[in-house]
């Protein structure tokens, strides 16, 4: 039994979910979201409540039937709160810049990287060493979060590179005379 998928997801005032078919649609202050389930799975909406269940006893059914209410809890919160990802930047001379809406990072490379935000995402850069995406879609924030972070990923003797900002660097002992 998934202990996730027993839970039934709540519907806070202002949002308003409507299933047709295996996909469900969720409407809220921050726009609309919409998650496509398996049809290992089945979705039932009340009043103030969404529920998921699996619709046999297979793995890969269980295996859904979790994956599934946690989609459809992304989903709400995302019309809701949204999601928002930070990085740091921690190096010589690297810095990020915002020109207009696109990101350029200075990162010690021949060339400028440049970034340009998908819909439905902002990216904002308080100081030169800090980047916030923020958006509605937690998939979409945390792959446009993990693809800048790949440009420049921390390395382990001096910690220099892009790191998400609760990440913890293992730093390795450098040469002994």
């Amino acid at each position: 039994m998934s202990r996730i998928g027993k839970i039934p997801v709540g519907l806070p005032d202002g949002v308003s979910a409507k299933l047709s078919g295996r996909m469900v649609e969720v409407k809220g202050p921050r726009g609309s979201l919409c998650f496509t389930a398996s049809d290992q799975v089945s979705i039932e909406i009340d009043d103030k409540s969404i529920s998921v269940s699996p619709r046999g006893n297979s793995k890969f059914a269980r295996q859904q039937w979790g994956m599934s209410r946690s989609m459809v809890a992304n989903c709400i919160e995302g019309v809701t709160r949204g999601f928002s990802r930070e990085l740091a930047i921690s190096g010589v001379g690297y810095r990020a810049d915002l020109r207009g809406s696109d990101l350029h990072l200075s990162l010690g490379l021949s060339h400028e990287v440049k970034f340009e935000p998908r819909d439905g995402l902002t990216i904002t850069v308080p100081k030169q060493t800090q980047i916030i995406i923020e958006g509605n879609d937690k998939q979409k924030v945390g792959q446009l979060a993990a693809e800048i972070r790949n440009v420049r990923p921390p390395e382990p003797f001096k910690g220099k590179g892009i790191r998400y900002s609760d990440e913890i660097v293992v730093r390795k002992v450098g040469k002994k005379k």
